[in-house]
C-alpha cells in the first residue's frame, strides 16, 4: 500500500460522503490502477455498487474478481433483483457457488455475514506438513490465516489452533495432539446481534459457523463484526430518535425516502401529543381559578419526559449488551423507581428554591406561595417517578410482544409521559391547593 494511497484514504475517509457521485467517480480515475483496486475492495457494497454502475458491462467482471465471496454477496444484495442477477453472472463460476450458497442467507445472520474461505487443515498431518500445505495454497484462499481450522474428511469441524501454535510446535507433533478441541462455533441463522456479543464476550477474532451436523460452512471474522456493530448502533440510535431505521448514509437518502422514514412516527408522536392538549382542557376550570398553575406546566412535563427519555436510553442500550434480560424487568423496575424518587426529589427541591426566591424578589406568586411550590415540588416527585418507571418498563413490554425494544423511542416516552404528567401535577395540586386557590 503506498504512502498516496493511505493519505488519500485518510481523507477520504472525512470526505467521501460528503462528495456527489461525479465527484467520487472523478477521485477514483483518478488513481493508480493497484491504490483504485485496494481502495474498491475497502468501500461499502453501497458505494461499491455505484461505482461498477459508472463503468461498463464488461469492465465490472474485472472489479467483481476483487471481491471476497462474502463482500461480493453483500455487493449483489444491496443492488436491485435484476442488478444483482447481472452481477451474479459476471462472477467466475467457482466464485459464483460461493456466493450464491452465501444468498440462501439474511444479511443480518451468521451465514450472510461468513466468508466460505478459511485456512483447513487435516488431524494426522503433522506441523511440517501442515506448514508446508498452507505455504503452496494462495493468500486470496484465506479470509484470515491466523486461526486454522482442522476437519475430518467429512468437513466435520473437529478443532482449531492458531497459526503461532503451530509455528513454535515441533516439527512431527501431530495436528490432533495441537488443536484446541472444542471450539466456540454459531449455527448459519445467528443473529448478528447475538453474534456480535460473542465476539465481544470472549474476544475473539473469527468464530467458525457449522450446520446442525457439524459440518463447516465458514467463518466469521472481527472486521465484518465491526461494521455490524456499527451498523446495529445506527439503528438504535434513529429508533430512539423516533423515527425507522434508515438504509444508507444520511447524505445518500432518498428526500421522499427521509420523509417516509421520519413522518410516520413524528405524525404518531404529535397525535400523542394532542392528548395533553385534551388533559389541559380537561383541567381548564382548574387553571381558571388558579392561573399560576399553567406557569409551571411546562416545567412538569419536560422533567418527567426527560427523565423517561433516560431511562429508556439506558435500559435500550442495556438490553443491546446483554446486560439486561427480560427476567431482570421487575429488577429494573424497582431500581428505576427508586432513582426516579431520589431525581424527583432533587428536582422538586430546586423547583420550591426557585419559587421561594422569586417570590422574595419579585412577589410573582402571591400569598400562598408555599403551598404552591409544595404542589409542584410533589409533583416533579410524581412525575419523575412515573418517567423512570415508563421509560424502563416499555422496552421490556416491547421485547416481549416480539418488537425491537428500540422501538421505546426517548419521543414516544416523552409524549407518553407529557399526558400523564399533567394528571399527576392537577391531581396534586387539587389535593393540595383545594380550598385555598381551587
Amino acid at each position: 500500500m503506498t504512502r498516496e494511497f493511505i493519505q488519500i484514504r485518510e481523507q477520504m475517509r472525512d470526505l467521501w460522503s460528503g462528495l456527489d457521485s461525479s465527484q467520487r467517480q472523478q477521485l477514483f480515475a483518478e488513481l493508480e490502477t493497484a491504490d483504485a483496486e485496494e481502495l474498491f475492495v475497502e468501500l461499502s457494497a453501497s458505494d461499491q455498487l455505484e461505482m461498477l454502475d459508472a463503468i461498463s458491462l464488461p469492465a465490472r467482471r474485472g472489479w467483481l474478481r476483487l471481491l471476497a465471496p462474502d463482500d461480493a454477496a453483500d455487493l449483489i444484495q444491496s443492488a436491485s433483483p435484476e442488478q444483482g442477477l447481472t452481477l451474479l453472472e459476471l462472477l467466475d463460476s467457482p466464485v459464483r457457488g460461493e456466493v450464491q450458497a452465501l444468498l440462501a442467507y439474511a444479511q443480518d445472520q451468521a451465514g450472510g455475514l461468513m466468508s466460505p474461505r478459511f485456512a483447513r487443515l487435516r488431524p494426522e498431518m503433522t506441523a511440517s506438513q501442515a506448514l508446508t500445505y498452507l505455504r503452496r495454497q494462495p493468500l486470496r484462499e484465506f479470509e484470515t490465516i491466523y486461526i486454522l481450522y482442522v476437519l475430518d474428511p467429512s468437513q466435520r469441524l473437529l478443532g482449531l489452533l492458531s497459526l503461532r501454535e503451530l509455528l513454535v510446535a515441533a516439527a512431527d507433533e501431530k495436528v490432533a495432539d495441537l488443536m484446541l478441541t472444542r471450539p466456540i462455533t454459531v449455527p448459519p441463522g445467528l443473529d448478528q446481534e447475538r453474534l456480535s456479543r460473542l465476539f465481544a464476550q470472549h474476544d475473539l477474532a473469527s468464530i467458525p459457523v457449522v450446520d446442525g451436523e457439524g459440518v463447516m460452512q465458514g467463518i466469521v471474522t472481527i472486521d465484518d463484526i465491526v461494521d455490524v456493530v456499527q451498523e446495529e448502533a445506527t439503528e438504535d440510535f434513529q429508533k430512539i430518535g423516533g423515527m425507522q431505521a434508515l438504509d444508507a448514509p444520511y447524505l445518500r437518502v432518498r428526500f421522499l425516502d427521509m420523509l417516509r422514514a421520519r413522518a410516520g412516527w413524528l405524525t404518531a408522536l404529535f397525535l400523542g401529543e394532542m392528548l395533553t392538549a385534551t388533559a389541559m382542557g380537561y383541567f381548564e376550570g382548574e387553571i381558571a381559578r388558579a392561573v399560576v398553575l399553567a406557569l409551571f406546566v411546562p416545567l412538569i412535563i419536560s422533567s418527567g419526559g426527560n427523565s423517561g427519555s433516560q431511562a429508556t436510553t439506558l435500559v435500550i442500550r442495556a438490553m443491546a449488551l446483554g446486560e439486561v434480560r427480560l427476567q431482570d424487568w421487575w429488577r429494573v423496575a424497582r431500581r428505576e423507581l427508586g432513582a426516579g424518587f431520589c431525581l424527583g426529589l432533587i428536582l422538586g427541591l430546586v423547583g420550591m428554591l426557585r419559587i421561594g426566591l422569586w417570590q422574595a424578589a419579585f412577589h410573582t406568586y402571591g400569598n400562598h406561595y408555599q403551598l404552591i411550590a409544595l404542589t409542584v415540588g410533589a409533583s416533579l416527585v410524581g412525575v419523575v417517578m412515573f418517567g423512570t418507571l415508563a421509560g424502563s418498563t416499555l422496552p421490556f413490554l416491547l421485547r416481549r410482544a416480539g418488537f425491537d425494544p428500540a422501538s421505546a423511542s426517548a419521543p414516544f416516552v416523552a409524549t407518553l409521559v407529557d399526558v400523564t404528567g399533567l394528571v399527576i401535577y392537577f391531581t396534586m395540586a387539587h389535593l393540595i391547593l383545594k380550598g385555598v386557590l381551587l
